[in-house]
């Protein structure tokens, strides 16, 4: 390995074909230089080290090589050596932050007039050119929309918001992307690989993730992990030298709130600190952690299966309903932004997570919780693995767990109709496509609901419910097969699957509606018939086709098509409600 050299410096691609994850521009150049259909400027735009510079020099040889114009410049001809080498006459290289007055585009104006010195072209690589004087831009629109034949400019910015118009009309367009921890890791393979560095993979992920889609800074941190490391890049030395958690640190962080361990969450913080480890970053892996999780309930394929984190993603997307998961994600999203507002990082950790076991997310329906008083004993629970949706329902229940609680009390006993101190129950047999709730304890007292009878119509009864969000489009959807006193018995199209996960919600709404538990079982089938969502689109259908025919229909409309030339625009036919 080169003592002198620093990784970033000593790996830059030299030509297009060493160029990685910028494949639109490549294309894009290859095909002009290829077809002799040059640009007379080129901006490129991209966060740091995604290779703006690189490509602006890779193009300076394609236009400059011995060989001729090509896309594939030789490498070895003492221009492109010197091009490489910094040391090109033709390559003028200008550093917009420390140049921005119209006196030095003035000498760049004036210059550009002479013929090369040692190349065909002179090619001008202006670098964060947003930073230029409003009089420095307005002094070279002409030159850069008329050069001469024998300049080509390259500009180069990290904020485009900040270019004036009448220079992005004159230049060809490159948005470069950064480049995702995969890849990063991917290119620090090859990287430490040819400098016969051992590794960790693991660690190159950590380090593709810290350099946030640059390539150089993960060169940078490479470099740093190398001397860190004592010639070695190791995952547990570079958590430390970045600060990162550890691997499982996220995992156990779910699994008690999961397990709504209060307990342990605070061990957590505890060792976080302890450990010296910092506060955005365990947020910022439980954000990602939540979001791999959030993507699994969908898309199972997403989990790879040679992914060391796979069986936790697995087994939390179970374990935890998809509104858990999305108020989750956002309470870590908040908990950072509370960093710079709290007391101390420690302080700012312990109340985010402490906010996962307070809140949980509500179907619309049910009304907010309300404070226990203190002389009022909390009715203890069992800690039952949580199905979707069914943490934190019930009001007045305490978010954190029975055993904490300060005085505790007796498990209340079921009453005669079922409601209070019900235990919800979850069906494993996936082979019947069946899955069967039980509703929400029913209030006692003078706060029960009324008592309803059901009549059978399901389609008023959708119409009278109070549901939110998922809830609703799940009874919308469903087809009563039947129902017996307590029981109903929906059917569910197979594409609609998904919304089986609110069955609990549905049912704790019709219990409160009908004023005594009910349960629900959801079978998935293809042969439903008249959901309340088919009858909608129905009538929808039909209304729109009564509107399109009176609309056809009327006199003065037949004179415009027939006469006048005239035509009915698709879409344009919109039926009022009535």
């Amino acid at each position: 390995m080169s003592a002198s050299l620093a990784l970033a410096r000593k790996y830059r691609p030299r030509n297009f074909s060493e160029l990685m994850g910028q494949e639109h521009v490549v294309r894009a150049l290859s095909h002009a230089l290829e077809t002799g259909r040059l640009h007379q400027a080129y901006l490129l735009t991209g966060t740091r080290g995604v290779g703006k510079t690189t490509i602006a020099r890779i193009l300076a040889k394609t236009l400059n090589c011995e060989t001729g114009v090509t896309a594939t410049p030789c490498g070895v001809c003492q221009t492109c050596q010197d091009i490489d080498a910094g040391r090109f006459p033709d390559l003028i290289e200008l550093d917009a932050a420390s140049n921005t007055g119209v006196d030095n585009m003035r000498e760049i104006i004036d210059n550009a007039r002479y013929a090369p010195t040692a190349g065909r072209y002179k090619v001008y690589l202006i670098d964060e050119v947003h930073m230029l004087s409003k009089s420095a831009f307005n002094s070279m629109l002409k030159t850069l929309e008329e050069p001469p034949e024998h300049v080509k400019f390259v500009l180069a910015t990290t904020d485009p918001q900040k270019i004036p118009v009448t220079v992005l009309s004159r230049c060809l367009q490159f948005a470069l992307k950064q480049f995702p921890p995969e890849r990063v890791a991917e290119q620090l393979h090859k990287v430490l690989s040819a400098e016969q560095v051992p590794f960790d993979a693991p660690a190159l992920r950590l380090i593709g993730e810290a350099a946030q889609g640059s390539m150089r800074d993960a060169l940078s941190i490479t470099d740093q992990a190398i001397a860190f490391g004592h010639g070695k890049v190791d995952e547990q030395q570079v958590r430390q030298m970045l600060g990162n958690v550890d691997r499982d640190f996220v995992w156990r962080v779910l699994d008690a709130v999961v397990a709504r361990d209060a307990v342990a969450l605070n061990a957590e913080v505890e060792r976080c600190f302890e450990h010296g480890l910092a506060a955005d970053d365990a947020l910022a892996q439980l954000a990602r952690a939540l979001q791999r999780i959030a993507l699994a309930q969908p898309v199972p394929a997403s989990v790879d299966a040679a992914d060391p984190d796979a069986a936790h993603i697995q087994r939390l997307s179970q374990a935890l309903s998809a509104e858990e998961v999305q108020l989750y994600y956002q309470i870590a999203l908040h908990g950072r932004d509370d960093l710079r507002l709290a007391p101390d990082e420690q302080t700012a950790l312990m109340m985010t997570f402490l906010r996962l076991l307070a809140f949980a997310p509500s179907n619309g329906a049910e009304p907010a919780r309300e404070a226990t008083p203190a002389n009022v004993a909390r009715p203890e629970t069992p800690l039952a693995p949580r199905g979707r949706g069914g943490a934190g329902e019930g009001a007045g229940a305490s978010p954190y767990p029975a055993s904490h609680a300060s005085a505790p009390s007796p498990s209340p006993q079921p009453s005669p109709t079922g409601g209070e101190g019900v235990t919800r129950t979850v069906d494993a047999t996936q082979a019947s496509a069946q899955v069967t709730s039980t509703g929400s304890p029913i209030p006692s007292g003078s706060d029960a609901a009324p008592r309803r009878d059901f009549d059978g119509d399901w389609l008023k009864l959708v119409s009278l419910l109070p549901l939110a969000a998922m809830a609703r489009e799940l009874a919308r959807h469903s087809v009563l097969a039947s129902w017996d006193k307590g029981l109903f018995k929906l059917a569910l199209p197979q594409d609609k699957r998904p919304l089986a996960t609110q069955k609990e919600r549905l049912a704790g709404t019709l219990s409160e509606y009908f004023g005594r538990a009910v349960k629900i079982e959801i079978e998935l089938t293809d042969n439903v018939g008249e959901s309340v969502a088919v009858r909608d689109n129905r009538v929808r259908d039909e209304k729109q086709a009564a509107a399109e025919a009176a609309f056809m229909a009327d006199p003065a409309v037949q004179v415009l098509l027939s006469e006048g030339g005239g035509r009915v625009r698709a879409g344009s036919i919109q039926a009022t409600e009535s």
